[in-house]
């Protein structure tokens, strides 16, 4: 199964991408995607370096556009990949889990994103995982982009992480409309949420598809604002493990 984990800039995409992969490596061979082109710091939460650019394997953002034809749909890849395909170069590994960064604006000029965004897409579309024992976890950029640029598509699951502000809410329903139009199942979990708002909060999205509500954890922003490993135990990241090892097992490919 592979996960997309979206959400709007500032929500906490990356702390639960690295939460939910942590968890679930007790369970599962997890590979962790950072198409995050302009965050730094999921590897820190995993306790990682980050690898090489997976980029430069396809000759940076440069060659991806090269080989993008003037019209028709692209096809990087001549084959399905398995995880054992991804060259070892481009992974960092540690405790299960294997992390690829897809694309990082490394200079001044260096143009757009959507070089990324069609390898991201192009990637998951051909990655073939072992329906038992391998997961992928996607981390996006921040938004709706990655739906214009079809990313989606190559995914199982969508999971929006929704933190306490209006436009966070706003986002959660373009999002949970987006999911409907491609059939994509899509799940909500609740970030940085005081007792004082839960109920607020889940009643301002759809609140039937609420899967995880974690609290405001010092220990886990102290542990993001150093650029720490975040290793945390907390009774709301084991309910949402079970949760979404549930939903995994139920939902069909």
């Amino acid at each position: 199964m592979k996960l997309l984990v979206c959400g709007k800039g500032g929500s906490g995409k990356s702390t639960i991408s690295a939460l939910i992969g942590k968890a679930l490596a007790k369970k599962y061979k997890v590979l962790v995607i950072d198409s995050d082109e302009s965050n730094f710091g999921l590897h820190r939460h995993l306790g990682l370096e980050l690898p090489e650019d997976f980029t430069r394997y396809w000759g940076g953002t440069r060659g991806v556009l090269d080989k993008m034809p003037r019209g028709g749909q692209q096809q990087l890849f001549e084959k399905k990949w398995g995880l054992e395909d991804i060259p070892e170069e481009y992974l960092t590994e540690k405790d299960n889990i294997k992390l690829l960064a897809i694309g990082k604006i490394h200079d001044v000029g260096e143009g757009c994103a959507c070089p990324m965004a069609m390898l991201a897409r192009e990637f998951l579309e051909n990655l073939q995982l072992n329906d038992n024992s391998e997961l992928a976890i996607v981390d996006t950029d921040a938004g709706i982009e990655h739906f214009g640029r079809g990313v989606e598509r190559g995914v199982d699951i969508i999971i929006m992480v929704v933190d306490p502000s209006y436009e966070s809410i706003q986002l959660a329903h373009k999002i949970n409309s987006l999911a409907e139009t491609i059939s994509k199942p899509i799940y909500f979990v609740l970030n940085k949420v005081k007792a004082e708002i839960k109920d607020n909060l889940t009643n301002a999205v759809p609140s039937n598809k609420v899967i995880g509500i974690m609290p405001n954890n010092k220990e886990i922003f102290s542990s993001g604002l150093l650029g720490k490993e975040i290793d945390v135990k907390i009774e709301e990241l084991d309910r949402l493990s079970e949760i979404l090892t549930n939903i995994l097992l139920t939902t069909k490919t």
